[in-house]
């Protein structure tokens, strides 16, 4: 027993699979524990939680540095430690910028179901651990597909470039509101739930006793559901932007998945960047809705690094099918994703885009 145990831990892979996780559940269970009331997230706040989660990032990047070499069976160096802090840092910076993206579009879901602030981080919580799961699934399959050959890398470059040229194309399309009330998720939602029309605290149910209560009301006498039919559960508004808000979460993932495996094709690398990233993202949304207006130019970043990953990934595949001895390092590609982030930061900053109604008046 005591072999085993000491096999284990000389197993750096398995050593480094359960530092990501006591770092991640740790971490969880504070931010859970110290925004556990319903009530907004200042900016200061915010700020301060985004730094704690790219800290907590940065920690387990200096454990790979030195403890997270990948050996084979004959003690034979695979991956240096350097090179796993390096694919994970590119993996990660890779994630966290490309779901800005994503976040913009949650602002937007959150702004037409009108969610109150207090109860904005519970809905993103509930999102987050939705995005967990999904992405360990896609993790899984993106990179078991993978071994099928150097055509899935082929295709997973044409879904990354795909994505890019589309967000190219829409340019001022995403000031549009869109009706999420045709959105998937809500019909589905109103396929097995009768649905209260007003948010009702921090829930996403209501009881049937609950909805009596509520109907008995004066200002809801217009109201009409639940007053004939009766039902054990009724979804609330809250429900019905969580849903959208997991499908969108979906779809994003469709495109965010294959451009990290292109980082690396280490499931614990690409996971654990995924997942670091993804954790600081409730707290880094309210970050991005207070500086919204500066960050006008972080979109063009976004899509010249999708342009270059659909390259990487093209790039890789054809030295598997033609071998002609091109690739881009762990090293270059951090550079890459680092360099072009801050560009587009520094140029939101430098060059803000004017109000709308500014430039119309003008």
């Amino acid at each position: 027993m005591t072999a085993f145990f000491e096999s284990l831990l000389n197993n750096s892979q398995i050593q480094t699979t359960l530092v990501f996780v006591v770092l991640a559940v740790g971490a969880i269970c504070i931010d859970l524990f110290m925004h556990r009331d319903d009530k907004p997230i200042s900016l200061k706040s915010a700020i301060a939680w985004s730094i704690f989660w790219i800290g907590i990032a940065l920690v387990f990047a200096v454990y790979l540095y030195f403890f997270g070499e990948k050996v084979d069976e004959n003690g034979n160096v695979l991956i240096s430690g350097k090179e796993m802090s390096s694919l994970y840092l590119t993996g990660y910076a890779l994630e966290k910028v490309l779901s800005v993206d994503n976040l913009f579009v949650i602002m937007a879901i959150f702004s037409w179901f009108a969610v109150p602030e207090g109860v904005r981080h519970r809905v993103l919580y509930w999102g987050i651990i939705g995005a967990i799961v999904f992405r360990g699934i896609f993790v899984a399959i993106g990179t078991g597909l993978l071994a099928l050959g150097p055509w899935v890398e082929v295709l997973f470059a044409i879904i990354v470039g795909w994505t890019a040229v589309m967000m190219l194309k829409s340019g001022d399309d995403d000031d549009e509101i869109e009706d999420y009330s045709q959105h998937l998720a809500y019909r589905m939602v109103k396929k097995f739930f009768p649905v209260w029309p007003k948010i009702y605290g921090n829930k996403f149910f209501m009881r049937q006793s609950e909805v009596d209560v509520e109907l008995a009301k004066p200002e809801n006498a217009e109201i009409t559901i639940g007053r004939v039919q009766k039902a054990t559960w009724y979804a609330t508004p809250l429900l019905l932007c969580l849903a959208v808000v997991e499908l969108s979460d979906v779809m994003f993932a469709f495109d965010s998945v294959p451009a990290v495996i292109a980082v690396s094709r280490e499931p614990i690398i690409v996971y654990s960047a995924m997942m670091f990233a993804i954790l600081g993202l409730r707290t880094l949304y309210f970050v991005l809705e207070a500086l919204k207006g500066f960050l006008a130019h972080l979109e063009k970043a976004v899509i010249v690094l999708l342009f270059f990953i659909a390259f990487k990934l093209g790039l890789n595949a054809t030295d598997h099918l033609f071998h002609h001895g091109y690739g881009i390092s762990a090293t270059v590609s951090l550079i890459v994703v680092l360099v072009v982030l801050a560009i587009g930061i520094i140029a939101s900053v430098m060059f803000p885009e004017k109000a709308e109604d500014e430039t119309k008046s003008n």
